[in-house]
């Protein structure tokens, strides 16, 4: 300890200034004239020693705490308070304090080798120092200003407490950053700091433990700062900001060997080796080992500035002893722009004949499940697009050109509206409005980077600054305004505009930093060789997309490396990024009071609101538009609607994945796993799992992203006829808000108001706002449908921490609803062959729901005899008879219908080319997941996993078992038993027979009961909560009786997850597939940003949290079978694919060419036996007694033992033969 306090008392005065005391609290202490000649005998370090010892020891008896807490309590986000942003780590103490960074001509120093003169020095002086600094110490009178007696005792109390102010700084600035703890938001501070000084351990352990999410968030923060810099060409801030930290011994611990690389690739950059010794010494003084990094940024600067042979040769000579290879410089090594080429030559110098190691051998997936798809014996030709390679490259081109742009802005289905002279006026004052609104907003943030940049050099860093600098001004300004064009009437809440703000800045600044690391160029390069792969006019078909890309990139060799350094952005900081941007945005635009009413007085008025509003019992802040604006915005009826280039779908063939960072988009940064915000376990999973065991899941998601597209015009064109024609809810086209039901006119005195008026108001309120939400999500939809109609499209996939996949374009896919699916068509055609036709038939009748319990001769033989309608339907869709109108899925089915006719008006049927999806879905998959596990009879019979003549079909099954309770107990004279006559049915339990499954719980199970009763008009409303109370407890019995294995394993998955979150730990396992999952489920602190207009509290969980238990065991089931379900159709992808079968999924709904229905189902029924042919559950139970359990310990904990007895009791199994599967017609139908 003395050692340190030696070190922070050399540091000198102005390093007490870097540590954010301001100078007012320095002047306070100066010493007294008596105090100096007292000291005059002693040597001048003695001195220096003595004179800084006490004042820090005074310091810390002082109000200090109040000072640094206070800063540092909330993460502020005031205008004048961004200063001081990482700095706060800890609060100065004798242990440390902040030091001065060094001057430009400074040499670095070498902690170690001063520290241990000193020590020497000082050892025989010691005593006698340490004396006389207790004796100073307790003398404050003599050396501070006068003070009054009254803050005597306040100092006495903070100074029994001396540990509290560096805990507590250290937990305040911990949760600003990482999200993990609540903040005192509306509190006082000073209050806050005292009760936490208890706690004063707990910051302590986050900086120790490095393994946990929080610090690896206080790291991410650093070094993204850093990254900063380093794009901002930057090296001497870089340089500074790292010495902040490295100075102090407690903030040190957040430096990794990282922070010091991106500090030296900046000097890299300019060429300057004296400064990259510098921070090799640095790392050596706070025993950190120089990684791979760490000399490839050296040699690229010696390439650069082309030093001595002498000097690469001590290099080389030090990488090899720290145990590295030159090899692995290239093997394991991102590189941007030239620093590839610069490497290679300083190691010519030493080595003039290096040649570059050769690529890795590809490894090959080693799953039971997959032997067969990656096997190399068997030649296996893929299937290409129809598109030379010449169309691939033009198509590619627009692709890059929309990415560039970051945005796209496309015209509206409501465009072919007549213009008004109302809204050519509308739009004119809109558009000088804007222009105001541009300079407005320009001003307001150079002045702001103005004040910033101020602070900047006043008191060490502001966090903002260096972020509001990667883009043009332009740039930021046109984000903000984007956002004020697209704001809804009703308004949007802080946070959810905060973060798409954040966020479009740190895209723009991926997208920069991809051009100027020429990873853009490479991409660019690869790709061209790459749609040789996919083009029919080429020759490589062997190889898989992830394969092919793989090899193009290793033969490329040289240039940038095509995955960036990990560069992303803490989600608090893209939140405080937001909500500055929010801020000058409420501030800076205006609108003249009187712009539509002359009469009224031109003052100028904000456009946007500040309000609070109640969602749930939470009180929300909103940003509301004026009305004015709203008007004006409402009467220029608009036609351009402006997107993020990644919400569209892409106009080429997506660029495979071939790891968690990269794939999809061109330039769009997407995450191979979707994760709530702020959550980062799932990415370190990802990570950490050897690359090969994911290749599995990147291919299956590159084969759903390889569907091409086209639209169904002549569908499209009825929904947006109707659409554009006031809507019909009854066909699922939301009306516009100007149907919706007029509110009640306001009485002449607003104090009469009555109660059900009241309520009536607020329903409508209510219905507009929803009303207003439905149109423009159609909107959105329809015109981004309208805006690739004659294009063929594709839609990149990723997934969620289940492993269950997605499209990347969130408005326009085809997990859309029945609008969205009705205009979707595959891009490839294939006959219709001899079945097809049959198919296509049978497709139709599963879309109007109408004979779901018949088998499928049936349901073709009844569509034949309805042919008359089907055809009048596709012929006349909107004058006609209009059956398709009466289906479960009216615009699919009448898609269907129009297929029909074509098909059957060929003159060969058979030979029809057909571009139409065909869906055959899973019979309550969830439940046919738990019967295979279970190998339960009963339940198999019921979800058709057992051949039978007619589909089983388990609602009715169910329905039929709460039908017989029923009338037991109206035998027995219960009242609700008795009222309930005559309304249960399969369509009353059908919801929650289907989620029991997916965990719901008797009281989600009510509501979704009570909903459907609600349905039914005859139903007494009285009785609505008894009754829904009454049937969920029967349902459950029901599914009991009927699924006992299923129960089983419901209750031994959730029981082990109960004792794994009660333990402490999250739930993990692996799926069959290889894909690591971890639930994301903490018990989540609010982390205050304290702003201008607001406190937002900001939830927040990581996994630094504990786990929430009861979200962790109800989720296990439903997640566990979520998983399975994932993996079960990512195998029938892969085979579909070796097959050469078109294939995309909706969850468990499998889509393909009418041709191909049989191929694709008795794929789809030979992955479902090879999948639950393993040993699952037990599986499982030895994955989590591995994980958990620690067999290595001898003695074990009593919750370990439960745990241990909990998972090795795997639930036993019953006596179906899977086998049977294989027969079933009704599996997938």
């Amino acid at each position: 300890m003395s050692l340190l306090r030696l070190r922070a008392a050399l540091l000198g005065p102005a390093r007490l200034r870097g540590g954010g005391i301001p100078w007012s609290v320095l002047r306070n202490y100066s010493a007294s004239a008596k105090e100096k000649a007292r000291r005059n005998a002693v040597c001048e370090r003695t001195e220096l020693l003595e004179v800084l010892k006490a004042r820090v020891k005074q310091l810390q008896a002082s109000n200090v705490p109040e000072v640094t807490v206070n800063k540092v309590e909330l993460a502020s986000l005031g205008n004048d308070k961004y200063q001081v942003p990482l700095r706060n780590v800890v609060a100065p103490s004798p242990a440390e304090e902040q030091p001065a960074l060094m001057g430009r001509g400074e040499s670095p120093a070498r902690p170690g080798s001063w520290v241990e003169k000193l020590k020497k020095e000082m050892y025989i002086r010691q005593l006698k120092v340490e004396r006389k600094l207790s004796i100073a110490a307790s003398q404050p009178g003599n050396q501070a200003n006068a003070k009054p007696m009254r803050k005597t005792k306040a100092k006495a109390k903070a100074k029994k407490s001396l540990k509290s102010p560096k805990a507590k700084a250290a937990a305040a600035w911990s949760r600003s950053h990482a999200g993990s703890h609540s903040v005192y938001a509306h509190g006082k501070p000073r209050v806050a700091a005292v009760k936490e000084g208890t706690k004063a351990e707990r910051p302590q352990r986050v900086l120790e433990d490095k393994d946990s999410s929080q610090y690896k968030i206080l790291q991410q923060t650093i070094q993204s700062n850093l990254e900063c810099f380093l794009f901002l060409q930057q090296p001497g801030e870089a340089e500074r900001f790292l010495l902040l930290y490295h100075s102090s011994p407690v903030k040190r611990r957040l430096l990794n060997v990282n922070a010091y690389n991106i500090v030296m690739r900046s000097w890299a950059r300019k060429g300057r080796l004296q400064r990259i010794n510098r921070l090799f010494s640095m790392l050596e003084s706070v025993g950190l080992r120089p990684s791979l990094d760490s000399y490839a940024a050296a040699l690229e600067c010696m390439g650069r500035n082309r030093s001595s042979t002498k000097a690469i040769r001590r290099c080389v000579q030090q990488l090899k002893n720290d145990g590295f290879h030159v090899d692995e410089l290239f093997q394991k090594c991102l590189f941007e722009e030239d620093e590839k080429e610069k490497v290679l030559r300083a190691i010519r110098v030493v080595q003039p004949n290096y040649q570059l190691p050769p690529p890795p051998k590809p490894e090959t997936c080693k799953s039971s499940l997959l032997q067969d798809f990656y096997s190399k014996e068997k030649r296996v030709l893929y299937p290409k697009l129809d598109f030379s390679v010449q169309e691939l490259q033009e198509r590619f081109q627009q692709q890059l050109e929309m990415e560039l742009d970051n945005t796209i802005t496309i015209e509206s289905v409501e465009s072919t509206k007549p213009l008004t002279p109302q809204a050519i006026k509308a739009r004119k004052l809109l558009a000088t409005l804007r222009s105001r609104w541009h300079d407005s907003i320009l001003q307001a943030l150079q002045k702001s980077k103005l004040s910033m940049s101020k602070f900047k050099t006043v008191s060490g860093y502001n966090i903002l600054y260096p972020y509001l600098c990667l883009l043009p001004d332009e740039e930021y300004v046109g984000i903000m305004l984007q956002i004020l064009n697209t704001l809804s009437p009703q308004g949007e809440s802080l946070a959810v505009l905060a973060r798409e703000l954040g966020s479009k800045v740190y895209n723009r600044y991926i997208t920069q930093r991809k051009l100027r690391s020429r990873q853009l160029e490479k991409v660019q390069e690869v790709y061209k060789d790459y749609i040789h792969l996919l083009a029919k006019d080429s020759q490589p078909d062997e190889y898989l997309p992830r394969e092919y890309w793989e090899k193009l990139v290793a033969e490329a060799g040289f240039g940038p490396s095509l995955n960036l350094k990990d560069c992303s952005w803490p989600y608090m900081l893209l939140m405080r990024l937001g909500m500055h941007m929010l801020e000058l945005l409420v501030q800076a635009v205006k609108v003249p009071r009187n712009i539509l009413n002359p009469r009224l007085e031109p003052k100028l008025i904000p456009v946007l609101y500040h309000i609070y509003s109640f969602r749930s019992s939470w009180q929300v802040g909103l940003i509301k538009p004026h009305p004015i604006f709203s008007q004006i915005v409402s009467d220029a009826a608009e036609t351009m609607l402006t997107f993020n280039s990644s919400a569209i779908p892409m106009l080429c063939p997506p660029v495979p994945w071939t790891s968690p960072h990269f794939g999809a988009f061109v330039l769009n940064d997407t995450k191979l796993m979707r994760f709530v915000d702020g959550a980062v376990q799932h990415q370190l999973l990802l990570e950490q799992c050897p690359p090969v065991n994911l290749h599995p899941v990147l291919d299956a998601l590159n084969q759903l992203g390889n569907c091409a597209w086209k639209i169904n015009q002549p569908v499209l064109d009825i929904i947006i006829s109707i659409f554009n024609d006031k809507g019909n809810e009854k066909l699922d086209i939301p009306p516009p808000v100007s149907e919706a039901p007029r509110p009640p006119a306001a009485p002449s005195n607003s104090t009469t108001w009555n109660k059900s008026q009241k309520h009536e108001l607020l329903l409508c309120k209510k219905r507009m706002a929803e009303m207003h939400s439905l149109r423009m999500d159609a909107l959105y939809k329809l015109s981004i449908a309208n805006y690739v109609r004659d294009k063929v499209f594709w839609f990149p996939h990723n997934m969620d921490f289940r492993g269950r996949t997605y499209p990347c374009p969130p408005y326009f896919n085809h997990l859309g609803n029945d609008v969205t699916r009705a205009i979707l068509l595959f891009a490839e055609g294939r006959p219709l062959g001899p079945k097809g036709l049959d198919w296509l038939k049978i497709h139709l009748i599963n879309l109007t729901g109408l004979k779901k319990k018949n088998a499928l001769q049936e349901r073709l033989e009844y569509a034949n005899e309805i042919m008359e309608e089907i055809l009048d339907s596709a012929d006349h869709p909107l004058t006609g008879r209009k059956w398709w109108m009466n289906t479960d899925e009216p615009w699919q089915a009448l898609a269907c219908c129009m297929e029909i006719a074509k098909a059957l008006r060929s003159p060969d049927p058979a030979a029809y080319i057909s571009h139409f999806p065909v869906h055959q879905d899973g019979s309550c998959n969830g439940l046919q997941h738990y019967a295979a596990l279970g190998r339960d009879l009963i339940g198999a019979v019921s979800v058709n996993l057992m051949p039978c003549h007619v589909p089983q079909d388990v609602y009715s099954a169910v329905a039929q078992q709460v039908e017989e309770f029923r009338k037991k107990d109206a035998e027995q004279g219960v009242k609700i038993a008795q009222v309930l006559q005559g309304f249960v049915s399969r369509k009353v339990v059908k919801q929650t027979v289907m989620t029991v499954v997916y965990g719901v719980t008797r009281y989600g199970g009510r509501l979704q009961m009570e909903k459907r009763l609600k349905e039914i008009d005859e139903f007494p409303e009285e009785y609505l909560w008894e009754a829904s109370h009454y049937l969920v407890k029967q349902v459950f019995n029901g599914i009991k009786e009927m699924f006992s294995a299923t129960r089983d394993i419901q209750s031994w998955l959730t029981e082990s997850a109960k004792l794994i979150a009660q333990s402490g730990r999250t739930v993990e396992w692996v799926t069959p597939l290889g894909l690591p999952i971890v639930q994301p489920y903490y018990r989540s602190r609010s982390t205050v940003l304290n702003c201008s207009m607001q406190n937002l509290s900001v939830k927040n969980s990581n996994s630094n949290q504990k786990p929430d238990t009861v979200k962790q065991k109800n989720a296990f089931p439903p997640n566990f079978i979520h998983s399975l379900d994932s993996t079960h159709m990512m195998l029938t992808a892969l085979h579909c694919l070796r097959q050469g079968l078109t294939f995309v999924s909706v969850h468990d709904c499998y889509w393909t060419h009418a041709l191909t229905v049989d191929i694709m189902n008795q794929i789809c029924r030979q992955q479902f036996v090879a999948l639950h042919s393993e040993k699952i559950l037990q599986d499982l139970s030895e994955f989590m007694l591995e994980k958990y359990c620690s067999p290595g310990r001898e003695t074990r904990a009593l919750w370990q033992k439960r745990l241990m007895e909990q998972l090795s009791n795997v639930p036993r199994t019953g006596d179906f033969n899977l086998k049977k599967v294989m027969d079933s017609t009704y599996f997938f139908s």
